[in-house]
């Protein structure tokens, strides 16, 4: 079986709860990332702050915890708007199980915890690539006839 710990991010970058959302967004700009932990000096998780969170923040919903000389929504710190109530797994739980648990729940990522403390995380990217290795396994076992091979790749994806 295999397990969280086989797929997931070790050592996920994360922020502390007196980083700013404007932080977030430019640590999620530059890496590409979707979701950062926030945790304390011991790596005990905190919350979390998705490319959503920002995305709303923008939109200014944040007008009640923004200090008098902050100048944008994003100047709030994150201790203000993170995300308290998330869920987390243990790097030893199936990739099966954790996949239908953030289907079920409708999140993006899982947090992975050992010993109350932040070692990893699993997002629905990590999964994706999963679907894409299996995929390629598949067609290794049972490949495409040839008059179906005009069908691949990049022909039968288009941006409208």
């Amino acid at each position: 079986m295999f397990t969280v710990a086989d797929m997931m991010t070790l050592k996920p970058h994360t922020l502390s709860r007196n980083d700013t959302l404007s932080d977030a967004k430019e640590m999620m700009q530059t890496l590409s990332i979707r979701h950062i932990p926030i945790t304390d000096h011991s790596h005990h998780l905190l919350g979390l702050i998705s490319q959503r969170d920002v995305l709303a923040a923008q939109d200014s919903n944040l007008k009640s915890v923004i200090v008098s000389h902050s100048h944008s929504p994003l100047d709030v710190l994150l201790e203000h708007c993170m995300n308290r109530n998330i869920f987390s797994v243990d790097s030893h739980a199936g990739l099966k199980e954790a996949a239908l648990y953030m289907q079920k729940h409708q999140i993006g990522c899982l947090p992975v915890l050992e010993n109350k403390q932040l070692v990893g995380i699993i997002t629905n990217s990590d999964f994706v690539a999963i679907a894409v290795t299996l995929l390629e396994m598949q067609d290794e076992v049972d490949p495409i006839e040839p008059e179906q091979d005009h069908l691949e790749g990049d022909d039968l994806l288009r941006q409208l």
